[in-house]
């Protein structure tokens, strides 16, 4: 060789693109797509925990214990106290309200026909407190705002009473339906609040303005009432008694439960009320009042405590969730480090020959016997270069193919709420078009999940450039004959003209820190299941890249 250079690699063997390969299937894996069946996400609407019934139960004891310390005494009249009516009533308005709107966001969350009926319950409840409040003799003036100081609290109390439990009844009718609502759930709550504050303006000039009209529940004091309020306070008793058994009897929910104990509180109101002439100002009229707030504050304590414990266990879930996409890629970099050691290896080599042979032909006189050595150098590394891939395809293949008639909008779904946390980081807003009826295909619902989040990951990449007021991704299906299309379409810079021919190459990228592996390997997938990954179109207004898999009918 007379002293110039020229190297011959020893036999690598492709363990290290093998472990690669199954580094990125063991981190594909834990990446499984979850089921919309693990549903309700809602607090309202979760089973309610034996460690909840307990709770219950416990507080339900002490609120009967109570109701019979206080019963011997409920009839003893101990002096009239002006503020107190307006001050608990305004907090149990105010609480009353607070429950409806955690209910009416719950609903938003996940619209069934139920939340809605118990938030309205609550905004009746709301509203008729507060209007007895204003009428309420002795509560802002001597002988209330509005009404005639006798007998208008007494009917705001009627319509307050019997419109809560007529919700609570449609509640416990419609909970075990699961009809679709064919209204968004901004037009059903819309409907909601309009019907409730319908009723409300319909009925308050009907107790305060004509209420001579109607029959009386006090006539000479408004300390005793009349024998029609002694039976309107024993129905509202026996409706509410019967409410409370139809929860018991149908109950499942956490609001099914807090429901019968908020019935439970309310019950020693209606019982002093049916019992006592002389009900207003009396130790029971009293500890009813008390018994109502605590009633109205029941619910609401419990949607804040559950939701603020849901809150908490998603954090951990999210923070967990980061902690693991970073593992993720830490795996990925060190596979594509291993799957590029093993590859750069012998293609140095082969350079390195290559070089070493050009000047053995060029020199005078051209060195021809170590040439047949160099090109069978070269030839056993790019043999090498080949058995590596061969090798990770392989074992990709055969540790993680297990396909299955999946839907491809499913996944594309649970993708993008996988990525919802970037794209608020990002502020990237997402526009989807499913427009395929089933959209189902045959593929590994893991590997598939992969491609799209792939796919995801490099349009949120390429519209960080735009302005943030204008990072919009559209993602959606169609159908093209016989193969489902999902296309991803970003409003980014495009792809530069020269580079598109290239971008499904092996080792190919545009990105400063790419590996150029996440197309080819997502071209791979697709391909495996008869389908194809292609550049749709790019310009400078964006790019479109579509993944077409056959479509799959179920017989």
């Amino acid at each position: 060789m007379s002293g110039l250079p020229r190297t011959r690699t020893t036999t690598v063997s492709t363990t290290a693109g093998a472990q690669a390969a199954t580094m990125l299937n063991v981190e594909t894996q834990r990446y499984t797509p979850a089921s919309d069946r693990d549903l309700p996400v809602v607090v309202a609407l979760m089973p309610a925990t034996p460690k909840q019934r307990a709770v219950a139960v416990g507080l339900a004891v002490v609120i009967i214990a109570l109701a019979a310390l206080v019963a011997p005494f409920a009839h003893l009249q101990i002096g009239r106290i002006d503020s107190f009516v307006p001050v608990l009533q305004t907090v149990l308005s105010a609480a009353d309200l607070l429950t409806a709107i955690l209910l009416l966001a719950q609903y938003s969350v996940q619209p069934h026909r139920s939340l809605l009926a118990i938030a309205s319950a609550y905004l009746f409840s709301a509203s008729f407190a507060f209007l007895q409040t204003l009428s309420f003799p002795g509560g802002y003036a001597p002988n209330g705002i509005i009404g005639d100081g006798y007998n208008t609290p007494a009917w705001f109390f009627v319509l307050w009473h019997t419109t809560f439990s007529l919700c609570v009844l449609s509640y416990a009718l419609l909970k075990e339906m699961k009809a679709e609502i064919p209204r968004s759930p901004a037009a059903s709550i819309a409907l909601s609040l309009a019907f409730v504050f319908g009723v409300v303006v319909l009925a308050a000039p009907l107790v305060t303005t004509w209420v001579g009209h109607l029959p009386s529940f006090y006539t000479t004091s408004v300390t005793l009432q009349t024998r029609l309020g002694n039976q309107i306070n024993v129905a509202l008793f026996v409706f509410g008694a019967f409410l409370f058994l139809l929860l018991f009897a149908r109950g499942r929910t956490v609001l099914d439960l807090w429901l019968m104990v908020t019935l439970l509180a309310w019950l020693p109101n209606f019982l002093v009320a049916a019992v006592a002439s002389s009900v207003r100002f009396s130790v029971g009229w009293y500890a009813a009042r008390g018994f109502a707030l605590v009633a109205s504050c029941m619910l609401l304590s419990v949607l804040l405590t559950e939701m603020t414990v849901l809150y908490s266990r998603l954090a951990s879930a999210l923070t967990m969730q980061r902690r693991e996409r970073a593992n993720r890629l830490v795996s990925i970099d060190a596979a594509t480090a291993a799957i590029a050691h093993e590859v750069r290896s012998p293609l140095g080599s082969i350079t390195l020959n290559a070089s070493t042979a050009l000047q053995m032909l060029q020199a005078q006189p051209p060195r021809l016997d170590e040439i047949n050595v160099i090109l069978k150098d070269m030839e056993e590394a790019s043999l090498r270069v080949n058995e590596t891939i061969r090798s990770v395809r392989g074992l990709f293949k055969d540790a993680a193919d297990q396909p299955a008639t999946i839907n491809i909008e499913e996944i594309t779904r649970q993708v993008l709420r996988l990525l919802q946390h970037e794209l608020q980081l990002n502020e990237v807003s997402v526009v989807t078009e499913f427009q395929v009826d089933g959209g189902l295909v045959r593929a590994d619902p893991v590997q598939l999940q992969q491609v799209i989040l792939n796919l995801l990951k490099n349009a949120i990449e390429a519209v960080n450039s735009a302005l943030t007021d204008g990072r919009r991704l559209n993602v959606g299906t169609r159908l093209d004959g016989d193969a489902v299309i999902l296309f991803v379409r970003d409003n980014g810079g495009g792809i530069c003209p020269n580079d598109q021919g290239r971008i499904f190459e092996p080792f190919f990228t545009t990105k400063r820190a790419g590996m150029g592996l996440g197309l080819p390997i997502c071209r791979m997938i697709v391909e495996r299941y008869d389908g194809s990954l292609v550049l749709a179109e790019s310009s400078r207004h964006g790019s479109t890249l579509e993944v077409a898999l056959p479509a799959m009918h179920l017989v």
